[in-house]
């Protein structure tokens, strides 16, 4: 009998101004976590339709897409907040005690990433290099690979890994090559890849790593896309580390306000005992 008025008279109580305070941050940031969560999961099940990755043709190349890895990562986090989301609303004690742990382990490998990048710079520089090697051999083979490559190269004005001789490594445009590609870089290579400023000009790089550098670099860029990375995180280190500084705090925010909560409803339910054992 005192049980039932208790809980009753709990349920229709408002809860306190630092209950709702948490409960309401927590509701609010896992919403916009998973608005973000969701724009992810639409932009990778976009290009996997798009780039008709799903026909039974290209099921066999599909674990190596990278929309699959980006639609993965938006349904994880859409997953992860609607967790988060229904315990605080609901003050459910499994559902956030999952929220705690998983999101202690998202963290936990953010900082270990940030610590491993940090401690082996010279070792991913490498591997960077090689990658953008593979990619520069496999550029006519792979779709994903050559729009990531073209827009690198548009983006931050540069073509191939070191320079653009690296280009030689691809079959279609070595110098031994035959038809027009010989000596060539793709066209995003190209300085001025828009014939008229309209009209996408595919021939621009035709026969570039024949010309004299002097020659060629009014008509391609020269230098490789790896020093441009460098020179572009280099430049933007500030807003690369607030965003990052930012994303971490709200991370551990909501893992602390978590925790408070769910310290708060364990408390609640040790008191609702003590008060129904009181004669």
């Amino acid at each position: 009998m005192h049980l039932e008025f208790f809980e009753s008279t709990r349920h229709h109580q408002p809860c306190g101004p630092s209950d709702c305070l948490l409960k309401y941050v927590l509701v609010t940031t896992n919403l916009l976590f998973w608005a973000l969560g969701l724009c992810v999961l639409g932009l990778g099940l976009w290009g996997l339709l798009e780039k008709e990755s799903l026909t039974q043709e290209r099921l066999e190349s599909l674990g190596t897409d990278p929309m699959l890895t980006l639609a993965t990562s938006g349904l994880a986090l859409t997953l992860l907040c609607l967790v988060g989301c229904a315990g605080a609303l609901r003050e459910n004690s499994c559902l956030m005690r999952t929220f705690c742990t998983a999101l202690l382990a998202v963290l936990a490998s953010q900082v270990l990433a940030i610590i491993v990048a940090y401690g082996l710079q010279d070792w991913i520089t490498g591997v960077l290099r090689a990658a953008m090697l593979g990619a520069v051999a496999r550029y006519q083979d792979d779709t994903d690979l050559r729009f990531i490559i073209d827009e690198i190269q548009v983006g931050l004005q540069c073509c191939g890994a070191e320079n653009y001789q690296d280009w030689e490594i691809n079959s279609y445009f070595n110098c031994t090559a035959p038809g027009m590609w010989a000596c060539s870089v793709p066209p995003s290579c190209c300085v001025d890849p828009l014939e008229n400023g309209s009209v996408w000009n595919s021939q621009c790089g035709a026969g570039a790593r024949r010309l004299d550098e002097l020659t060629a670099h009014r008509v391609v860029f020269l230098g490789g896309c790896l020093g441009a990375v460098s020179r572009w995180i280099e430049h933007h280190s500030g807003l690369i580390g607030t965003v990052a500084i930012t994303l971490l705090a709200l991370q551990i925010l909501m893992l602390l306000f978590t925790a408070s909560l769910l310290n708060r409803i364990q408390w609640n339910k040790v008191s609702l005992g003590h008060w129904t054992d009181q004669p």
